[in-house]
């Protein structure tokens, strides 16, 4: 189901266009541009890439020739270093080759190559900055904007400022790792002081059952017959809305009834939305999910790291044309050994390589697959990790935490593709120019304005504070803005 505003777009420009600038002033929410102008909003829905135990910038697309160049020699920052763990060892070349890819020329390693084919459609961020080098932290500030819990996703800010495009799916989806979940658990997807409709809800494609509960028990459901199936919906049904009428006021109790709500509306859009055996096959063949292997190797490797987060991928787009505001969709879990996630500590190329080829190879097909259906022009695609890693090695092959810069890419949704902004240094251990860095919450401000939000405005009264996903804190990026 459409918003209000989506409506009034639909109709075009003329007296549509003009409700509609009105209402979203009246809200108190429209945004402007450098110029002070009130933007037409360029994007509709957000997805979110998140490489969880952080991934290396400098071994996937910040590329270093100065480290090449001192390769094994001591590395001196010229200047105290912090690190995580016993991270100052020589210097580390990237583990693989760059070569520059598209008309813009951008390099990127050999590992992501995939991603070439796409690569002017992308917008680099160099100089991403952090508070933290503890990846619950870190992970948090990505998510939420804030580096501590109690706070909303991003998804369940949009999910509370823009509203549903579809009353029978969820306005936020996420898409977690196949493994586990990443640091902070479903802190990285609650709606906290927003009401709880707004928070994420979990789908594991792949998985049977893909939601959790959203069908009842086979000899539950067998007890009954259809007729008296009904009877006890309409039951509960009418009891709730008792509860809730002597409960007036109670958003939290309201909530949970509209999600029971949602959830028998999803017992027939859900199945249909999630079912691939539709897709066609040269699809499949895109995303890499023709031909998938009856078992994976022990160890991990690049074909099952692919299917799985491809499938994530082609979820993704189903949902997204089926109206899905947000979809947030994790690559690693949290700390296990081996490692299954980006925290290499140990072995770059052991961990990264599999994880990073099988990224690269879904999120190469989701933007061609938007781009051809006309998605990718209204929607945000936003990879990040909680930060990046160190240019100097940690036991020879892995890197430490680095908190000090690190890369976001974005692409559609009104993002001026084949462009890089900002710079990390010569070694790719602080922004080039450390007076004025990336934050979070400039690129959490610029998608929002991109939707058509002055982040200034979105704000939540809580415990006595208009709060914001940006904090205090942040500036639309104009540079990144097509």
């Amino acid at each position: 189901m459409q918003t209000r505003r989506e409506a009034l777009w639909n109709m075009g420009g003329g007296l549509g266009g003009i409700a509609l600038a009105s209402l979203l002033n009246d809200e108190g929410l429209l945004a402007q541009d450098s110029a002070g102008q009130q933007p037409r909003p360029r994007a509709k829905r957000v997805v979110q890439l998140f490489m969880a135990g952080a991934a290396s910038h400098i071994d996937l697309f910040d590329y270093k020739p100065e480290l090449e160049k001192r390769n094994g020699q001591p590395s001196d920052f010229g200047e105290a270093v912090e690190t995580f763990q016993n991270g100052l060892g020589p210097w580390l070349k990237p583990v693989w080759d760059f070569k520059p890819y598209g008309e813009c020329g951008k390099p990127l390693s050999s590992v992501v190559s995939d991603l070439g084919a796409v690569a002017d459609d992308l917008a680099f961020v160099h100089n991403i900055v952090g508070k933290t080098g503890v990846h619950s932290q870190g992970t948090l500030l990505q998510t939420t904007g804030f580096n501590r819990p109690g706070f909303p996703s991003m998804g369940s800010w949009l999910s509370y400022g823009l509203g549903s495009m579809n009353d029978n799916l969820p306005t936020f989806v996420v898409l977690p790792d196949h493994r586990g979940l990443a640091s902070n658990g479903t802190k990285n997807w609650d709606s906290a002081f927003l009401p709880s409709r707004n928070q994420g809800t979990v789908i594991y494609p792949g998985r049977n059952p893909p939601i959790f509960d959203l069908f009842p028990d086979e000899k539950l459901a067998g007890a009954l017959p259809p007729r008296g199936k009904d009877d006890a919906v309409s039951a509960i049904n009418a009891l709730n809305e008792l509860h809730a009428q002597r409960r007036a006021g109670n958003d939290g109790l309201r909530a949970r009834i509209e999600s029971y709500e949602l959830a028998a509306r999803m017992q027939t859009a859900a199945p249909e939305a999630l079912d691939l055996s539709t897709e066609p096959q040269h699809i499949l063949k895109m995303y890499g999910l023709d031909d998938i292997p009856a078992e994976f190797p022990a160890e991990i490797n690049a074909r099952e790291e692919i299917v799985h987060f491809s499938r994530k991928c082609l979820v993704a787009r189903r949902l997204l044309e089926r109206g899905v505001r947000f979809v947030q969709i994790w690559s690693g879990n949290d700390n296990g050994f081996p490692r299954r996630n980006w925290d290499s500590h140990e072995d770059i190329e052991r961990d990264h390589g599999p994880l990073a080829q099988g990224m690269a190879r879904g999120a190469t097909a989701l933007i061609q697959d938007l781009k051809q259906r006309g998605l990718l022009e209204d929607t945000i695609i936003l990879w990040t990790t909680e930060f990046g890693r160190m240019p100097s090695s940690q036991g020879g092959k892995g890197r430490d935490h680095n908190p000090y810069v690190f890369t976001n890419w974005l692409c559609g949704g009104g993002i001026r593709g084949g462009t890089t902004y900002g710079h990390s240094d010569e070694w790719g251990y602080k922004p080039l120019d450390r007076d004025r860095p990336t934050q979070v919450y400039d690129i959490h401000a610029t998608i929002l304005h991109l939707l058509g939000i002055d982040h200034t405005k979105l704000t939540f009264r809580s415990n006595g504070i208009d709060r914001r996903l940006t904090d205090v804190h942040g500036h639309v990026i104009d540079e990144l803005l097509a």
